[in-house]
């Protein structure tokens, strides 16, 4: 027997003393949604306590953002009402122990649970925007999130998060100098803009920017993550090798547009993370700037580039379709002006991001869940 939030019929039991040993094989009909496994053999409910007809217990999930939340909840309380005492009072309460799965995480950021690299095929795609509103929505979840604005020749995070002209400061770890991240609305934010002169042309061979990166990751004290959501540069080049190269990269998300030219591009991102030798898997694939919506007529829909190019992509390389983000004009307004859309009033746009998130979530819970724990790249040059 299963519990279900709606459309199923249970007959109520008669009331009796409850037990940890009741409530336990209740609850083993409640399944973790994404995992396909109850949360009882996922090992999930923990500190039992039960008083009269009173009764409360911590279900563990795997991390803060679960966007399925009031989904256990419900299925938790429903399974004690029906299974065990249905004049039961029962208080869910919930902590996070995000999953990772990183065979190599004593090595390089070792207290970064998980590391997503947003990508693109060619630059214009909003590749910065999905990246920037994708930590703020983890964020917001409860999960601790770094920013990592890997596009060494067109870095975003300055203007996007109101902090240009500001310099990241210095501190001793373990007898290293280290790069402390500038804070920001939640965030821990790195860029090379917060480094040089935004005048200036950052004019570097490969060589220098596979360096940048490295430092990034190594002389950067990023701390305790949950996640690390990394802006690539657009395209495939140096500086995603070197990332793959450096840290063990859980997964990588593929922004796109619905035209046809963009979607050509995306398609070299999927190829290049399908190569055996990355060992990255593609969480999924999201379509930006799906339609345009006037603020004036919020329920109507303009196919400006084109409609569902991304999520025939994503069907045609059987990957999970991550959502649709409309291009809306406050989007473009909040990133100019240093608060980026998540933070804003404007719902259409911040209910996409949220639903984008938490799609992300659960293909990282299951991607860890899964398959065999993350390595760094290790290519033949």
């Amino acid at each position: 027997m299963s519990v279900y939030l709606c459309g199923s019929e249970f007959i109520l039991t008669e009331t009796f003393k409850m037990t940890q040993e009741k409530i336990l094989e209740a609850l083993s009909n409640v399944q973790e949604p994404d995992l396909g496994k109850d949360i009882v053999t996922l090992n999930m409910v923990k500190d039992i306590e039960i008083d009269d007809n009173k009764v409360s217990f911590t279900v563990v999930l795997t991390t803060p953002a679960c966007p399925m939340k009031d989904m256990i909840r419900t299925a938790c309380v429903n399974a004690v009402k029906l299974l065990v005492n249905k004049a039961a009072e029962v208080t869910v309460n919930f902590t996070a122990n995000t999953s990772t799965k990183r065979n190599d995480a004593g090595a390089v950021l070792p207290n970064v649970k998980n590391i997503i690299a947003v990508v693109s095929g060619k630059g214009g795609v909003g590749k910065s925007t999905v990246a920037a509103n994708l930590a703020l929505a983890l964020s917001k979840g409860g999960a601790k999130v770094g920013l990592m604005d890997a596009d060494i020749y067109g870095p975003s995070v300055p203007i996007m998060f109101g902090v240009r002209g500001e310099r990241p400061l210095m501190m001793e770890v373990e007898g290293k100098g280290m790069i402390v991240p500038l804070e920001k609305y939640g965030l821990k934010l790195m860029s090379i803009g917060l480094l040089v002169d935004e005048k200036n042309a950052v004019v570097w061979r490969g060589p220098m920017a596979s360096s940048a990166i490295r430092q990034f990751v190594t002389d950067v004290y990023w701390g305790d993550l949950d996640y690390l959501v990394v802006d690539m540069p657009p395209g495939t080049g140096d500086i995603h090798l070197t990332l793959m190269q450096t840290v063990p990269v859980t997964g990588s998300v593929i922004v796109t547009t619905p035209q046809d030219v963009a979607l050509a591009d995306a398609k070299k991102g999927i190829a290049m993370f399908g190569q055996a030798q990355l060992n990255v898997p593609v969480i999924g694939l999201v379509e930006n700037m799906s339609y345009f919506t006037p603020a004036e007529l919020p329920d109507h829909k303009y196919y400006i580039f084109g409609k569902e190019g991304g999520k025939r992509l994503a069907e045609e390389y059987d990957l999970p379709f991550l959502g649709q983000i409309p291009l809306v004009q406050s989007i473009r307004e909040g990133g100019d002006k240093g608060v980026p859309v998540m933070l804003s009033e404007e719902n259409i746009t911040r209910q996409a991001f949220e639903n984008f998130a938490a799609q992300v979530v659960r293909s990282v819970s299951m991607r860890n869940a899964n398959i065999a724990g993350a390595k760094v790249a290790e290519l033949v040059s």
